[in-house]
């Protein structure tokens, strides 16, 4: 059974820093492309980064500099590490993993396993 389970949500006020965790169960990530997605109220789910299994990075535009994906195939973990955060990032984030090598061009509907999701609020 594959499961992924993030933690690290929770409240932060603007300018402030959360690091989420993804824990990766039943496979291995390494050969997966991973990614960080992110959905708030009335707004559709939107690729927030992803890392290919040749640590190549993809960013949305509207965290570039701010956020920084990261992986641990030996402990099969990605992170999420979030500075200088903005009201605007408040939203559930996901964790998701990709049976592709690269995450050039996978889209979301292509992700094969989905965590629950982890709460990030941030407030001025």
């Amino acid at each position: 059974q594959v499961q992924l389970e993030e933690s690290g949500g929770g409240s932060v006020q603007a300018g402030g820093s959360l690091r989420l965790s993804c824990q990766a169960s039943g496979y291995a990530i390494r050969t997966y492309c991973m990614g960080w997605f992110r959905q708030a109220p009335g707004k559709e789910r939107e690729r927030v980064a992803a890392m290919d299994t040749g640590r190549n990075t993809y960013y949305a535009d509207s965290v570039k500099g701010r956020f920084t994906i990261s992986r641990d195939n030996a402990e099969s973990t990605l992170s999420l590490q979030m500075n200088s955060m903005k009201i605007e990032d408040t939203a559930m984030y996901y964790c998701a993993a990709a049976r592709y090598y690269y995450c050039y061009n996978v889209s979301p509907s292509d992700y094969n396993y989905w965590g629950q999701g982890t709460q990030v609020t941030v407030s001025s």
